[in-house]
This record gives C-alpha cells, structure tokens and sequence, in this order.
C-alpha cells in the first residue's frame, strides 16, 4: 500500500531542514571539508584530472605526512589554549641528530630512532617548564626555544651543510610503499593490499559508528536522525573507498601514510577514550574550573607539550627520510603548516575545541592548495597568499559560530 503524498512531502523538508541545522550548528567542523572538496575540483578542473591521478595523489599524501604530524601535536597544544613556535626547528635539528647517529655514529636505525623520539619529549617538557611552573607566555617561551633548537641546527650541520643519509630502511619511511600480494588475474593494475585495507578501513569505520551511537542513545544524549546517520556512513566510506582506490593505483599504502595512520588512531583513542583525554579538552574549556575539580593544569601541559616534542621528532624522521638527507633548512615553515593545518581543522583559538582526524583534514586542505598551484604554474608569492588567506578565513568562520552560541 503506497503512502500518503502529503506525509512525504512533510517528511523530505524535515529531513532537508535538519541537514542544514546539522550544517549550521557544525560549520566550523564542516568547513574543511566543504575547502577540501572545492579545491580537488577546482584543481581537477584546471589541470585537465592531473591534480586528482594517483600519482599526484600518492605525492600529495606521502608529503603531506610530516606536516599532519605535527597538526596533531599541535591540536593538542592549542586545545589547551597555547601555542609552540619551536617544533619547527626541533623537527629539523632531530632529523639531523638521527641523519649524524647513522652516518657519523655508525648507530642502527632501530636504536636511533628510539633514541631521537626521546629526544623530542625531554624538548617539548624543557620548553614547557617555564610555561607550567612560571607561567611564562607559550608564545615567549617556544619562541626563544626555537632559536635555540635553529641555532643548535646550523651548529650539527656547519660542516658540510647537508648530511646524507645512505641508510635503506631509514630512507624507506619517506619514500617506500607496503609490500603486495601475487597478482592473481584480478586487479592486476592495482595494489591490492591497499585495497582489502580500504575495505577493512570501511568496515571498521561503519561498526564504530554504529557502537558510539548505540551508546549516545543508552545515555539519552542528542544523536542524528537514522537518514541523517546513514547518510554521513555511506559519504565517509566512499570517500576512504574512494581513497584506497585512488592509491591502490600507485605503489599502493606509503609507509609514510601508515605512520601518520598509526599517530592519529593512537591520539583519537586517547583524547576520545582516556580520562586523560577529557582532562585535555577540560583545560582547554576552562583552566580555572579544571584546576578546581582537582586537574592538574600544570601536568597536562608539561603531558602536552611532551607529546608535541615527540611527535616534532617523528616529522624530523619523515622530512630526513623522505629528503635522504639533513639539511640547515630542515624545519623552516613546519610551525606555520601545522598550526595553519590545525586551526583549517575546526581547532578554535580560543581553546577547547578541535579534533586530531579534523587536523589531518586540514592538513590536507593546505598540502592540497600547494601541490594544485604548483601543478598550475602559480608564482610562490601568490601561493602564500592564498594559504593565508584560507587560514583567515577558518578563523574568521570559528569567530563567528562561536559567537552564535
């Protein structure tokens, strides 16, 4: 038996009618990816489909993977209301470290790169001992520590400029791709590990979904109608199928991707898992209160901080490997990517607010923008321009849903 016309016609305004409130009430989590998707069509458009082929998709993402790095650390960092100016130059004084212990040292990869993440924790907690215990500004503070850490990387450096790194398995983080299967007379053009990841990726995605809001209903909390739920469900997994796909025509997974893989899934699972993680976005949401339900504001920022130099540590290891060298240029920017990747994400300035999965996106908004300008030909001046513009306009789009609530 059909259904009333009038009842459907009640029921797709009110199904349209919650897709924008929906849309309205999380612009600046939506913003990004409303950026992303006008800019691969923009570029696909203007470089006749060379931006979006899996060759320049595969470059785009293992380039990107020092840069997403670094976003998540410096998620954290700004969630909690600071900033740090320094991993840029940490990450290249690291990579250098690591590039002397292998060359000048004769030490193995595997005990050197253990060595440098341990490195960039006691970094990340000496720069923040004045920001915890004297209250001395971030700004300040990570400031005069990446003099510190610049100056620290012309003087490991001075003697030859440029430190190169002969060592295979350390060069294969930047540069090499996960093994594959025989071909079996199927798919034989594609990489097809790549591909039963993606679709392990998608699966996994779907029953987490589905787990998280089961359990937002069983504690009365506010959830998206089923239409709407199904909807984001079948838009993710196109897009990870979409994703695997693209890769799988290239070499398939880097095993840069699978590093910055690893680092957000650990970091989703602790800011959205842990008490830590609440303690985190406590902080961020009122320093004041925290401290007075018995959080310690100092801890979580020394915690912080050391997580951001570590994983300054592991963008060192990234850039060194995928230039198979150290250079005294190594780090310069890396500070401005991150924290232009992370505030693109849905990272408010005000502290509180931002997720580690959102820097990624942002981070490939801001790769996205450089790797299309460059495919076109466009002046370097003008690319900063409209990096800077981009991130102007994620804050001003911040500002304005936060003054909405």
């Amino acid at each position: 038996m059909s259904e009333n016309p009038k009842i459907l016609e009640e029921r797709a305004p009110s199904f349209l009618s919650e897709v924008i409130g929906l849309l309205k009430s999380n612009i600046s989590q939506y913003f990004m990816f409303i950026a992303l998707i006008v800019i691969m069509i923009f570029f696909t458009i203007t470089t006749d489909g060379i931006f979006i082929s899996s060759r320049n998709i595969s470059n785009l993402i293992n380039q990107m993977g020092y840069i997403a790095v670094l976003a998540v650390g410096m998620t954290l960092v700004i969630v909690i209301r600071h900033i740090d100016l320094s991993v840029g130059y940490l990450a290249g004084f690291l990579g250098a470290f690591a590039a002397i212990a292998m060359t000048a040292w004769g030490l193995p990869v595997y005990a050197v790169i253990p060595m440098v993440l341990i490195l960039g924790i006691a970094s990340g907690l000496l720069t923040s001992t004045p920001i915890a215990k004297l209250g001395v500004p971030a700004f300040v503070s990570t400031m005069a520590a990446g003099l510190i850490f610049r100056g620290a990387l012309l003087l490991v450096t001075m003697g030859t400029g440029t430190i190169i790194i002969k060592d295979k398995v350390f060069n294969a983080i930047g540069n090499g791709f996960i093994p594959d299967i025989p071909d079996f007379g199927f798919l034989d053009n594609n990489h097809k590990v790549t591909l039963l990841l993606g679709a392990l990726g998608i699966i996994l995605f779907i029953l987490s979904a589905i787990k998280g809001r089961k359990t937002k209903l069983s504690y009365n909390f506010k959830v998206p109608s089923m239409p709407i739920f199904i909807l984001e469900l079948v838009l993710i997994a196109a897009i990870i199928g979409y994703v695997s796909w693209v890769l799988s025509g290239y070499n398939g997974l880097s095993w840069s991707l699978v590093v910055v893989l690893l680092v957000v899934a650990v970091f989703t699972f602790i800011t959205t898992k842990t008490p830590l993680g609440r303690h985190i976005y406590a902080v961020g949401g009122n320093p004041e209160a925290a401290e007075l339900s018995g959080i310690s504001v100092s801890k979580i920022t020394f915690i912080v901080f050391g997580a951001m130099g570590m994983l300054a540590s592991l963008s060192g290891i990234l850039y060194a490997s995928r230039l198979q060298s150290a250079t005294t240029t190594a780090g310069l920017g890396f500070e401005t990517d991150a924290i232009a990747a992370a505030f693109v994400g849905g990272v408010s300035a005000a502290g509180g607010v931002g997720t580690i999965p959102g820097s990624i996106v942002g981070a490939l908004v801001m790769m996205s923008l450089t790797s299309g300008m460059n495919l076109m030909g466009i002046d370097i001046s003008i690319q900063y321009i409209v990096r800077g513009a981009v991130l102007v306009g994620a804050v001003i789009v911040d500002r304005a849903t936060r003054k909405g609530k």
